[in-house]
């Protein structure tokens, strides 16, 4: 059995952001709330919006977070019809949380009742203190036991991310490549041949290019790995040239593009491509989760 001693809450909503799982979820002030506190058992079970492999998620909590999370983004300044099926996306976020506690659980991971003091007093310093965190969890509807249940729960949730995303290595194969992005086909193909006749791929990205981001550096896209461009087409070109090689022209969303691979081999992922990769492995066990678990959705959002 292993037990939790430091845990990064941080990492859980980072990946969970990047999952689109949590909408809207952000840096902030004060820590992101936990998810709500359950209602007391009463004589009558109350009535559940959720039950995942058997474990409910109460009407009560799921209400309570819609509401909590359309006062934080009104708070922000956010037109909630601006947001889409919002309230879906909470419920699915806490199907999420509730699936990664669990698989926390299977793995023998145990929450100690210290872990739980240590990371309340953890957000009370960070809040101002014990008089602050009081404050906080007052207004918004939180009680000394409840508080402390859903924080044992999200504290298995961020050992799970922490498990699946430390399989993500420092390094891996990638590729290094520069590209021209044009707005047509047209000129996408004059370019191109102008590269077959010895013009530099560099200076005709300085000059075409419509990627302000790359067009300075003469289109470097520096190393990325597989699953990690946004545009698949330009990624599926560039795993399959040769250093040296030079694309055919490829239509993309975005518009064409011209490719040309300058190395690929063993290479240390940047900070950005292991976050987006850590992002994909949880986004991936989450779904492999979904196609076993037995998950009723009882409310209509």
């Amino acid at each position: 059995m292993r037990t939790v001693h430091r845990l990064s809450l941080g990492l859980l909503a980072l990946v969970l952001a990047a999952c689109g799982a949590v909408p809207g979820l952000g840096p902030s002030p004060t820590p992101p709330p936990p998810t709500p506190t359950p209602v007391p058992p009463t004589a009558t079970s109350p009535p559940p919006a959720a039950i995942v492999n058997g474990e409910p998620i109460l009407l009560s909590d799921y209400q309570a977070e819609v509401a909590r999370f359309e006062a934080a983004q009104t708070a922000r300044g956010t037109d909630l019809a601006t947001l889409g099926d919002y309230k879906a996306q909470v419920l699915d976020s806490m199907v999420n949380l509730r699936l990664l506690a669990q698989g926390a659980q299977q793995a023998g991971v145990q929450v100690s009742d210290s872990d739980v003091q240590a990371k309340i007093n953890q957000l009370a310093n960070d809040l101002g203190g014990n008089e602050s965190i009081g404050a906080w969890m007052a207004a918004n509807n939180y009680d000394v036991t409840g508080f402390e249940r859903d924080l044992r729960q999200e504290l298995l949730a961020a050992q799970m991310v922490e498990t699946i995303t430390a399989k993500v290595p420092d390094s891996m194969d990638q590729v290094h490549a520069r590209h021209i992005l044009v707005a047509t086909r047209d000129q996408a193909e004059q370019l191109r041949q102008q590269i077959a006749n010895g013009a530099n791929f560099a200076d005709l990205a300085v000059e075409n290019s419509l990627d302000l981001s790359t067009r300075p550096a003469g289109g470097d896209l520096g190393w990325f790995p597989e699953g990690y461009l946004t545009t698949p087409e330009l990624e599926q070109a560039a795993f399959s040239l040769q250093p040296g090689d030079v694309s055919q022209v490829i239509e993309t969303k975005l518009g064409f593009d011209i490719l040309e691979v300058l190395d690929r081999g063993s290479h240390p992922l940047s900070p950005d491509a292991k976050r987006h990769l850590q992002a994909a492995a949880v986004h991936d066990w989450l779904a492999s989760q979904r196609q076993t678990a037995q998950i009723d959705l009882l409310v209509n959002p």
